[in-house]
């Protein structure tokens, strides 16, 4: 079965955010001196699309589910440290706003394919 995302809007999606994430954590760590909340929101950040891209290579629809359910958490936990780094001070509203609102198109669209994945063929 092929699960091919060769030009996958997630994707593409998905590495940009990621972009974004590891330029968040850079700025982060050299004008704020914050290390703890970058280190668990590159971590996270950056997971979604790596899920996503093994996803490519599921076994099996149940897998490739599996997958993207894997990045939707992922997800979710990157929502969770952007709150976090917003409330500390640490981005701006208008930072935290774009981000945000990019990791939540993700996680709509990952809700989405999720439960198209899972559908009975």
């Amino acid at each position: 079965m092929g699960y091919s995302m060769k030009e996958s809007p997630l994707k593409n999606k998905s590495e940009r955010f990621a972009d974004r994430i590891v330029k968040m954590y850079s700025y982060l760590c050299k004008h704020k001196n914050e290390f703890i909340m970058s280190k668990q929101i590159l971590r996270s950040g950056t997971s979604i699309g790596a899920n996503i891209s093994e996803a490519r290579f599921a076994s099996s629809k149940k897998d490739f589910a599996s997958k993207l359910t894997i990045a939707e958490k992922e997800c979710a936990e990157t929502l969770y440290w952007l709150g976090r780094l917003k409330n500390g001070e640490f981005i701006t509203q208008k930072q935290f706003d774009s981000i945000n609102s990019d990791c939540k198109e993700i996680g709509r669209i990952l809700s989405a394919s999720i439960k198209t994945a899972r559908s009975p063929s």
